[in-house]
């Protein structure tokens, strides 16, 4: 697939929460056909949990979008704390690309030793981050990819990143995500 096809992308983000919070975070995911903002899709994955492949995959799946999504744009591997996403998996089930978008690169130790001393299920999490892949920078960001070369995803950042290094579709689901939960939102992606 070539990067000029995917016109029909979209981007997900989780709701900021407090340290304190336990059971579901809500998510939110912003549709984009070109650079137009064409709808936002809305649903929970359990804090520190392991739903957030199954959740995102019917989130997309279930919409009217659901056909028409050539591209899933992540803010991060992991949403609501610790639920960390299989993107081949996810990639597969949708049949399409998984692009995971960070500004800067993770610290992958102090991640893994948060996984494995601090989080249910941290190895099997821990093991998900390593079969996503190392990741690369490209564009002014990092990414972790799956089903689309590292070639397509710049450009396609390069697309989609409007205002700054972070693709509109992720921007756009982080505002919409903060501005919810606490009333404004921040600018930062």
């Amino acid at each position: 697939m070539m990067s000029s096809s995917f016109s029909y992308v979209v981007g997900f983000d989780d709701f900021p929460f407090a340290h304190s919070t336990r059971g579901d975070v809500p998510i939110v995911g912003a549709v984009y056909s070109g650079s137009r903002l064409e709808g936002v899709l809305g649903g929970r994955v359990r804090r520190d949990g392991a739903n957030s492949t199954d959740r995102i995959a019917e989130l997309v799946k279930g919409s009217k979008y659901g056909s028409s999504i050539q591209l899933v744009l992540l803010q991060g591997i992991a949403l609501g704390g610790f639920n960390v996403l299989d993107i081949h998996d996810l990639s597969e089930r949708l049949g399409v690309p998984v692009l995971v978008v960070a500004r800067r690169l993770p610290r992958m130790d102090a991640m893994k030793a948060a996984l494995l001393t601090r989080v249910a299920g941290g190895e099997r999490k821990w093991k998900l981050i390593e079969k996503a892949g190392a990741m690369e920078p490209v564009a002014g960001v990092w990414v972790q990819r799956s089903g689309i070369s590292l070639e397509e995803a710049g450009a396609v950042i390069g697309r989609f990143a409007v205002h700054g290094v972070i693709p509109e579709p992720l921007r756009t689901a982080h505002l919409i995500a903060g501005g919810v939960a606490t009333g404004q939102s921040r600018g930062r992606t």
